[in-house]
């Protein structure tokens, strides 16, 4: 059973950092491509950053540059820096057998979800 277990989500201003992580388990891990996906209120989840078996990463051009997707044995990591009012949202770890994109509808399995909340 695939089970993703996010974390590290709170509250900080903008201009902050925070560091989400992402803990997998029950399949082959280091053969999957794995994402970052968040959705705000009132609006469709949207794809943030995906990092593939071999390292190759992708973000959403609304991250680029403040945000670093990276991943370790079973975990996977989003850094995220200088935060804006516009990063709040609840924030999902995704995985899937390959990296295609940012659509949420490519990835297969999905965790609960971490909140971000940035105030001004």
């Amino acid at each position: 059973q695939v089970q993703l277990v996010e974390s590290g989500g709170g509250s900080v201003q903008a201009g902050g950092s925070l560091r989400l992580s992402c803990a997998a388990s029950g399949y082959t891990y280091s053969r999957h491509c794995m994402g970052w996906f968040r959705q705000a209120p009132g609006k469709e989840r949207e794809g943030v950053a995906t990092i593939s078996s071999g390292g190759n990463t992708n973000y959403d051009d609304s991250v680029k540059g403040r945000f670093t997707i990276s991943r370790d044995r079973n975990t996977v990591y989003l850094k995220m820096d200088r935060l804006k009012v516009d990063d709040t949202a609840m924030y999902y770890c995704a995985a899937d057998y390959q990296c295609d994109g940012l659509r949420p509808a490519d990835f297969h399995y999905w965790g609960q979800g971490t909140q971000v909340t940035v105030s001004s």
